[in-house]
């Protein structure tokens, strides 16, 4: 699978009215200095007068200097708060969904492998998530498609198919792979790649988005092991 770099992202956060006007002030501002909006997300808000909330904003294209003089030039905004984006302190993310002892063990796999490139620069973080029954299972693994920085997802369980599988298709259409371990259902099918034993499932899920490895899941697509 080809990897692009990473692409340097300007990351703060700030106080603003909570107005309806808001959003769309932040947005045309940004646009304006040549700025691409990677997430634009609300923190909390603040009790005041006026009542103010607290906006956290990653954007591609421009300077942190530059970001910020455009915004605190927004009447609307108050306090700015200069920070680091999420992909430069927790990095592109594994999802594990399934059961709980699959997830388990696929966890253990994926953390072992991410501490080891990790150490090397990588930033790779993993997250999961033990469910129950074929609705939740597929909306969790379309909702994938909405999470920040999510690179590959594992599905880890005894048996998944019917709109679970649709919902790999559709995932996979986006661009994010998937590999499952061998279980019973359709699943097996509908993914990039099948692995028997769940620690090297989680192994292998690392490998195939760190930069610092070898490893192409292109080059496995359609294999089981």
């Amino acid at each position: 699978m080809p990897r692009t770099p990473a692409v340097q992202t300007a990351a703060i956060r700030f106080d603003t009215i909570d107005g309806v006007e808001a959003i769309s002030a932040i947005a045309a501002t940004t646009a304006a200095i040549g700025g691409r909006i990677r997430t634009l997300a609300t923190v909390r808000p603040i009790e005041g007068d006026p009542p103010l909330v607290e906006i956290e904003l990653e954007v591609e294209g421009v300077t942190e200097d530059a970001l910020v003089a455009a915004l605190d030039a927004i009447d609307e905004v108050r306090t700015i708060h200069r920070t680091q984006s999420l992909g430069s302190v927790f990095g592109k993310r594994i999802i594990v969904v399934g059961g709980g002892a699959q997830v388990a063990q696929v966890a253990l796999g994926a953390v072992s492998e991410a501490d080891r490139h990790n150490l090397r620069g990588e930033r790779i973080s993993v997250d999961t998530i033990p469910l129950v029954g074929e609705p939740a299972i597929a909306a969790a693994v379309r909702a994938v498609a909405d999470l920040p920085r999510a690179r590959l997802l594992v599905l880890a369980g005894s048996i998944m198919g019917g709109d679970i599988s649709t919902a790999a298709d559709e995932l996979r259409a986006v661009g994010i792979p998937i590999i499952a371990l061998n279980m019973v259902g359709s699943i097996t099918e509908h993914v990039d790649l099948v692995v028997s034993d769940p620690v090297q499932a989680g192994t292998m899920a690392v490998m195939a988005v760190a930069d610092t490895a070898t490893f192409d899941l292109g080059r496995q697509r359609g294999r089981r092991y």
